[in-house]
This record gives structure tokens, C-alpha cells and sequence, in this order.
């Protein structure tokens, strides 16, 4: 029920017009031999096969992974010395994930997703000087610096949050949906959550709803093994998340989140069900973080091997930087595009750090809709 109280909510505010209201230890080792931990190894398909990526399409989903991994890395940095206040999450070793998915997406779809939410910013298009500028609770960033880093959004990039509550964000994105479906755009809603919110009851809710509605909705599991300090396989009995829709005939696939092109060929399939008007679907999307939960975790329930064997095996920056040079890029471009990257990071981070404080009149802006519904 509290689902479909939350997704009405949503899809009142959107027929409406007024868009989504801006305020809207247990240590477990992963192993990768168990069958729920395993993730998909695409690198052995020959380059010459057909990949759905092209040269041109992975250079710039190239870019756009390391933009997020030096972006994620700079925030770290300044979380370190002070300037990042609150919990903050690192995306750094997922960035395959929203950079496929997002490739997918048309103009006008839009995205939902939790507290470990940079990364889907910077897919959508978000300025990182914005952004950055937010982390760091300054005027410039994109919520006025209230926001910080779980809650910030763009209506403009039709991104609605960045959410702390876990597995809340779910029936938002079926209320977007819900709107969307209403209106008769075409447009689809994308929603990302991890393994431990995969088991919450109103993600259940969520499913049912969409499915009874054939709401246009993507469902997205970021499966990085651990919620929390929580391996998955002592969090679910489940094996393969993909098939938690199946009781509503949800279809669902397994993909490598480590691969972009994995992810890019299973979003398009994904995406076109649901914008075809077939319903929702969901992708169980293999990952892994290298970093802690939030900054201030030891990260003491896995081993400092594990973490340095998936990056130095399953680094998804990797994998397509070997591709690009087997398709002939010159490791010149990739040098320059680097070089650009970490410039652009560098004029964020001293963008934010510039920027004013916000006003102690926005402690009293955006809480009350002066022209909200009408009854």
C-alpha cells in the first residue's frame, strides 16, 4: 500500500505540472566462487565480434567512466580534508553501469537512484562544477548547496535524486511512469538500487504495481556484493536477482556491470520493451566498488586481495581502453582525453571551493508550493 501511495503522490505532482518536490556489521567476505557472487566474464568475445558499441560510441563512454572515476576520487579527496560534510558515497569501480545504461536512454527519459548517486549525475549530463559545488554545500550547486550528496537533483537533466531512504527511491520512479504513461510521451523512467535494498517490501510493492499497470519503468539492481558490510549471499536466498519480478511476469536478465558493452547491448533490449509499452523490466546488473559503503567505512568485512584482483582483472576502464586499442584508437587519444578530464575535475573542485556559501534565506525556500494542486 505504501508504494502506491508513494507513486500516486508522484504522478499527481507530474500530471499536474509541479514536477517532484526537490524535499522528496556484520563481516562477511565475498567469495567469488559462490554461485550468487559471480560475475558474467564477457572478456573473452573476440573484438571482431559484433559489439553493440562502436569505435565511436566507447570512446565516448570511455570518457564519460573516467569523468566519473576521477570525479569520485576528487570528492574523496575533499571529503578527507573537510570540505564534503555528512555521508558520501563513492561510485568508483560501478561506472560501466549508468554509462551503458544511459547510452540507451533517449532525450526526456528519466533517472532515479539512491545515495550513491554521482556518477548517475555526471551520466545525465550534469555539470561536475554543479555538482561538485553541491558536495560541498555552496550556493552554485545544483540544490543550493541544501541538498549535498544524497539529495541533490535537475529537472533540467531530468534527474529526481539522489535518496538516502533505502529502496525508497523505487516507487518514485513507478510514479514517474505512472505520469509518463498518462501523458502518452514515450518517455521511460529508470530506477537504480542496490542488492540490500532488493529485498525491501514497498521494491515488491513497486514490482506488482508496475506490472498491473504495464507502467514504463526500468528496474536496475547494481549488485556491487555487499550492502552495506553485508555480503549478498547472507542477505538473500536468491541467486539471481533478475528474476525477483517473476511472480509478476516481470522479465528479467543478468548482465556483466563490469562490461559497458554488456550493459549498453542488455539496456537497449531493456529500454525498448518498456518504451514499446510491454511494461517493466529489470536488469540485475553484476558490479563491484571498490571503495567502502560510505567514506567512513574500514571496509574490514573483505580482504585488500579481493579488491585489488577485480581491479586489476574486471576494471571496466580497462576493459575498454584494451578494446579501443585493438580497434586501433591511438594510445595518444586516450592520453589526451585523460589529460582533459583531469583538468575539467581539478576547475570543479576549484569552482566549489570558490563558491559562496548559501544564504541563510534558503533555509526557508522550497518548503512550501505557494501554487501547489488545486483540490
Amino acid at each position: 500500500m505504501g508504494a502506491f501511495i508513494a507513486c500516486r503522490a508522484i504522478f499527481l505532482r507530474l500530471r499536474l505540472g509541479d514536477g517532484v518536490p526537490e524535499e522528496m556489521t556484520e563481516m562477511a567476505r565475498m567469495t567469488q566462487a559462490t554461485k550468487g557472487n559471480r560475475i558474467p566474464d564477457n572478456r573473452d568475445q573476440k573484438i571482431s565480434d559484433q559489439r553493440p558499441l562502436d569505435q565511436k560510441a566507447l570512446l565516448t563512454a570511455f570518457q564519460d567512466m573516467m569523468l566519473i572515476r576521477r570525479f569520485e576520487e576528487k570528492a574523496g579527496q575533499l571529503y578527507g580534508m573537510g570540505l564534503i560534510g555528512g555521508f558520501c558515497h563513492l561510485y568508483i569501480g560501478q561506472e560501466a553501469v549508468v554509462v551503458g545504461i544511459q547510452a540507451a536512454l533517449e532525450d526526456g527519459d528519466q533517472v532515479v537512484t539512491s545515495y550513491r548517486d554521482h556518477g548517475h549525475m555526471l551520466a545525465t549530463g550534469m555539470d561536475p562544477k554543479g555538482v561538485m559545488a553541491e558536495l560541498t554545500g555552496r550556493r552554485d550547486g545544483y540544490s543550493r548547496g541544501k541538498g549535498g550528496s544524497m539529495h541533490m537533483f535537475s529537472r533540467e537533466k531530468n534527474f529526481y535524486g539522489g535518496h538516502g531512504i533505502v529502496g525508497a527511491q523505487v516507487p518514485i520512479a513507478a510514479g514517474i511512469a505512472y505520469a509518463n504513461q498518462y501523458r502518452g510521451n514515450g518517455k521511460v523512467s529508470v530506477v537504480y538500487y542496490g542488492d540490500g535494498a532488493s529485498s525491501q517490501g514497498q521494491v515488491y510493492e513497486t514490482y506488482n504495481l508496475a506490472a498491473l499497470l504495464k507502467l514504463p519503468v526500468l528496474f536496475v539492481i547494481e549488485n556491487n556484493k555487499y550492502g552495506m558490510g553485508t555480503s549478498v549471499d547472507r542477505a538473500t536466498a536468491s541467486h539471481d536477482l533478475s528474476k525477483n519480478g517473476t511472480p509478476w511476469n516481470i522479465p528479467g536478465r543478468q548482465v556483466d556491470g563490469m562490461d559497458v558493452q554488456a550493459v549498453y547491448e542488455a539496456a537497449q533490449e531493456a529500454v525498448e520493451h518498456c518504451r514499446s509499452g510491454q511494461g517493466p523490466y529489470l536488469l540485475e546488473m553484476q558490479t563491484y566498488r571498490y571503495r567502502g559503503h560510505s567514506m567512513s567505512d574500514p571496509g574490514k568485512y573483505r580482504t585488500r586481495e579481493e579488491i585489488q584482483k577485480m581491479r586489476a582483472e574486471r576494471d571496466c576502464l580497462d576493459h575498454a581502453r584494451q578494446e579501443l586499442l585493438a580497434l586501433g584508437t591511438d594510445e595518444a587519444v586516450l592520453k589526451e582525453i585523460e589529460d582533459a578530464i583531469k583538468k575539467r575535475v581539478a576547475e570543479a573542485a576549484a569552482f566549489a571551493q570558490e563558491s559562496p556559501e548559501p544564504d541563510e534565506s534558503e533555509l526557508w525556500t522550497d518548503i512550501l508550493a505557494e501554487d501547489g494542486m488545486k483540490a
